[in-house]
């Protein structure tokens, strides 16, 4: 199966929008007492659950220099994320991907995007959004917070060589609270 890129499409949702995410995680963002007061540990990434807006999941992430998440989705849910402290990087696919049914894809020349996301930067994004997000920095912590709505059901993990694309594993909520 081929992926090629996928103009991009709106989704009907009942509860936050993700112009209404964002704006939740850069208010958030902002709150320096809360970014600091995230106990930051050097060998892997930290994280705090928050309360989210109109029944949206959110968390407060630490990154360690070098750390990063790994190719992933979150399956029905749309998000929001902003750089609270330090830099992020996002590699994304401007793809729409099968919903089930797969195990591997090769990815269609054109679909891959970069995202430099230093402090106060962010973005929003819909179903099916597949990216890895990374702190690059050697030395330098960085701190973000996430929103989801509706609360994520799941996280399918990837791995990537090349154009191909492969489904690894999926998690659920009970692998991550």
């Amino acid at each position: 199966m081929s992926v090629s890129p996928s103009p991009a499409t709106s989704v009907a949702v009942s509860g936050p929008t993700q112009a209404e995410l964002l704006d939740f995680v850069r208010r958030t963002a902002a709150d320096a007492e809360l970014i600091s007061s995230l106990p930051l540990d050097p060998e892997g990434r930290t994280w705090v659950r928050l309360e989210g807006p109109g029944g949206s999941e959110a968390w407060l992430i630490g990154w360690p220099p070098g750390t990063g998440t790994g190719w992933h989705d979150h399956a029905e849910s749309v998000g929001a994320f902003v750089t609270a402290s330090g830099e992020l990087k996002e590699n994304s696919l401007a793809a729409r991907l099968p919903a089930d049914g797969w195990k591997t894809l090769e990815l269609s020349d054109g679909v891959d995007r970069e995202r430099r996301l230093p402090s106060g930067k962010g973005r929003s994004f819909g179903q099916h959004h597949v990216h890895e997000v990374l702190n690059e920095s050697a030395e330098e912590h960085a701190v973000s917070v996430h929103a989801y709505y509706p609360p994520l059901p799941q996280i399918r993990r990837y791995s990537r060589s090349g154009q191909v694309l492969r489904l690894e594993h999926v998690e659920r909520p009970e692998d991550w609270q």
